[in-house]
């Protein structure tokens, strides 16, 4: 490490130096990025405009979509800025917030999906009970209590993180990733953030733990059903969860726990893509786009529409 050093501002990693593969970049992040943030905002649309979509599932539902369209827009719009004008750097404000908003929405996120694997469990091994323990009152305080734990979360890492000094301005990875980040420092303050890390990864595989088991619960139940149609539709809908699920767990973990290379890796860098992207982008589609209901939100939603404009009547007819 060099001498401790004043920093104004990082330099991230650039997909490439070659102008037309930046621009590739560009144009392939903004259609992700346009991708999950159509899906997201339709599913938030359909919850919040259509009554009968009131109910606990479809709470949890719109929160998520806000907490994925918050994590991806907190680091992927200035990548982009970046390949478009052919620069690296990010302020040292900019890295902070970037950092504490990242982290703020993927923690809730993480906690909301082992909320919403409890709600499935209480829908499906106790429906009597679902009225009483899920009621209005409820449903709001475990939303609430999930989003002042993710503040307190991202709060926790991003002191941790930032307490320390840097030696060097260079970050390997595509946004301001905490690990990258502590690669960097050159005192022992990072030491703290370490530690957070750490107590981080246990209540994670904790909560992780919660949701294999409430679904072995969950499929125990299942398989009991008389009804061929009723099991199809609950497997459909809990094995892409998890699978979704475990792909950003692992990948989070394994990014974020293994001790960070020396140089920039391939790697590294599909790992990030891959946790960043993916759920986000799934998670409409799991949770919502096959879900009937959701359909018929939205396509009331899209039928004035139908009515006033002509160039909508094929997507309409679609719908």
């Amino acid at each position: 490490m060099a001498n401790e050093t004043s920093i104004s501002e990082f330099l991230l990693l650039e997909f490439s130096t070659i102008r037309e593969q930046q621009i590739l970049h560009f144009f392939l992040f903004l259609a992700l990025y346009l991708a999950i943030v159509t899906g997201n905002l339709l599913i938030i649309s359909a919850v919040a405009f259509d009554p009968h979509l009131h109910t606990p599932m479809y709470f949890f539902l719109m929160n998520l979509a806000i907490q994925d369209l918050g994590s991806v827009s907190a680091i992927i719009p200035k990548s982009m800025v970046n390949s478009l004008t052919d620069t690296r750097d990010i302020s040292y404000s900019g890295c902070v917030v970037q950092v504490f908003f990242f982290v703020f929405f993927v923690g809730a996120d993480f906690f909301l999906l082992t909320l919403m694997a409890y709600d499935r469990y209480i829908a499906i091994c106790n429906p009597l009970q679902y009225e009483v323990v899920m009621n209005k009152q409820a449903c709001t305080q475990m939303v609430a209590s999930v989003w002042i734990t993710g503040f307190l979360y991202s709060v926790l890492h991003t002191g941790g993180t930032f307490a320390a000094t840097f030696c060097s301005n260079i970050v390997n990875q595509f946004y301001c990733e905490i690990p990258q980040l502590l690669k960097i420092s050159c005192s022992d303050s990072y030491l703290t953030e370490v530690g957070a890390l750490a107590v981080s990864a246990v209540v994670e595989f904790g909560c992780f733990v919660f949701i294999i088991v409430t679904y072995v619960l969950i499929f125990s139940t299942v398989l009991r059903m008389p009804s061929v149609q009723g099991r199809q539709k609950a497997f459909s809908t809990c094995l892409p969860h998890l699978i979704v699920f475990s792909t950003f767990v692992v990948t989070g973990w394994f990014a974020y726990l293994r001790p960070p290379s020396q140089t920039p890796s391939d790697l590294d860098l599909a790992l990030t893509v891959i946790y960043t992207f993916v759920p986000p982008m799934m998670n409409p589609i799991i949770y919502s786009m096959r879900n009937k209901d959701i359909k018929v939100a939205l396509s009331k939603l899209f039928v004035p529409l139908c009515s006033t404009e002509k160039t909508l009547s094929s997507f309409c007819a679609y719908v």
